[in-house]
């Protein structure tokens, strides 16, 4: 083990140390009903420090350079990826249905896939594909739309779900 894993190991080993019941009700038994609001503060800056020293190793590791090269460059902090959710982040929205159409695939597909142009709850206007074989859906019918994309029709980033509301089952032969 080399010395950055073992500095990293006693870190992690002395905030667990410091950190359990036995050391609260110690400092209480010393200072009083103030000891516990003094320990919480110093709990808190060692758990700081401690983690800091941990992520500075755990990048020291991963990118395998010195510590000064690490204070220059600093830590990074991770991008948040913005959600490609068309319904907003929500799983389901409901939806009335405005006009039926037909898209054309990609290329290499040719069979006309059967949408509808659906106002949502959320307030948006999108192409939601109708999945299985045939429907009745009209304007003004109410479908629930999940988020689903059709991969060869442009456009096309919802699906509606079948037997719910006005979109009945699939028929059986």
């Amino acid at each position: 083990m080399n010395v950055l894993t073992r500095s990293v190991l006693n870190v992690a080993r002395s905030f667990i140390g410091n950190s359990t019941e036995v050391n609260k009700f110690h400092v209480a038994g010393h200072y009083g009903n103030t000891g516990i609001q003094v320990f919480t503060g110093g709990l808190v800056n060692n758990m700081r420090a401690s983690l800091g020293n941990m992520l500075q190793a755990f990048e020291q590791i991963r990118w395998k350079c010195s510590l000064q090269q690490l204070h220059k460059r600093g830590l990074k902090d991770k991008k948040v990826k913005k959600s490609k959710n068309p319904l907003s982040g929500k799983p389901f929205a409901k939806g009335v249905i405005l006009r039926t159409v037909i898209k054309k695939p990609k290329k290499p597909n040719s069979a006309n896939r059967k949408c509808v142009v659906v106002k949502l709850s959320t307030g948006k206007e999108m192409t939601a594909y109708v999945p299985g074989i045939g429907h009745n859906l009209q304007e003004h019918n109410v479908v629930l739309c999940r988020v689903g994309r059709l991969q060869d029709t442009p456009g096309v980033k919802i699906k509606c779900i079948r037997g719910k509301y006005d979109l009945p089952h699939v028929k059986k032969n």
